[in-house]
């Protein structure tokens, strides 16, 4: 496969590597941008792990609670202009508030809205704004308790990330730093056992080839491996996350002295895993006035 100028830079861009480096990494793995990350963490070559997706669709997260239930609602426009505008985002609070009676984003797209099909809702806003607009995905949380937390709401329980926590025990104002918490570093799952096993063999196969590129034995390998592991599953899990609101207990021990069992979170960010094409601004000019 022929390595683009374009692939070196999307790598270089995501790993923080060299030039030249990132050209090996593309040439060593046929062009697969994931393993070539992979290629530059086992040589020390990158400076940051490629993030899972790129957040560059615009449009708005929404969170509704009744009781126990929580949802969690993405609503993608192609602008941020449009997001800030009062009717769309009275329209999604109005399909987060549909989505407590349904179970997923199929069954949320018929289900009825002022009247209409949110599908239909949608159609209709998209010919009055001019813009498209997507009902991209739908997530739902139940427990005893569920806490509701935006960051950065661009009005009442709306914004760009959004989070929701269910538990039991404790009380609504731990709930709330629990899903700050979340919505600051984005936990990959609850804890270990819930954590996709893909995951975990992906980066203990990584360890290990960072280790053997040390050159160390086998047997002193081993040993660096369980505690990288230890360490990398305390940095993606929430339970054994450092609490950012006191850093010298972990999460499930804050949780413990709060009295409180978590049993499921849902984080929600705009636009996340969506690539959205970079408009070069100087270009775009030059070939209106052309």
């Amino acid at each position: 496969m022929a390595i683009t100028a374009a692939m070196v830079k999307e790598l270089r861009e995501s790993t923080g590597a060299g030039m030249m480096d990132a050209k090996k990494a593309l040439t060593e793995t046929n062009g697969d941008m994931e393993a070539a990350t992979d290629w530059l963490r086992t040589k020390g070559l990158a400076k940051a792990a490629k993030k899972s997706g790129r957040t560059a669709a615009e449009g708005l997260v929404a969170v509704a609670v009744d009781g126990g239930k929580g949802v969690a609602v993405e609503v993608n426009s192609e602008t941020d202009f449009v997001a800030k505008n009062a009717e769309f985002q009275a329209m999604v609070g109005g399909i987060a508030t549909t989505a407590l009676g349904v179970s997923d984003v199929e069954a949320l797209a018929e289900a009825e809205l002022n009247g209409k099909p949110v599908s239909t809702v949608l159609t209709d806003a998209i010919a009055k704004i001019g813009e498209n607009m997507t009902l991209r995905r739908m997530a739902v949380v139940e427990g005893d308790t569920v806490v509701s937390y935006v960051h950065n709401a661009a009005t009442e329980g709306m914004g760009k990330i959004g989070v929701l926590v269910a538990m039991t025990g404790g009380d609504e104002a731990f709930g709330k730093q629990v899903a700050m918490h979340i919505a600051a570093t984005n936990p990959a799952s609850l804890d270990e056992a819930s954590l996709d096993p893909a995951i975990v063999e992906k980066e203990k196969q990584i360890q290990i080839e960072i280790a053997r590129e040390s050159g160390k034995p086998e047997n002193i390998i081993e040993n660096m491996i369980v505690g990288r592991m230890k360490k990398f599953m305390a940095e993606v899990t929430l339970m054994g996350q450092a609490f950012v609101i006191n850093p010298d207990l972990t999460v499930a021990q804050a949780a413990k002295e709060a009295g409180a069992t978590i049993t499921g979170f849902v984080r929600m960010e705009v636009g996340e895993g969506i690539e959205k094409k970079e408009e070069n601004f100087a270009e775009e000019v030059a070939k209106m006035q052309g």
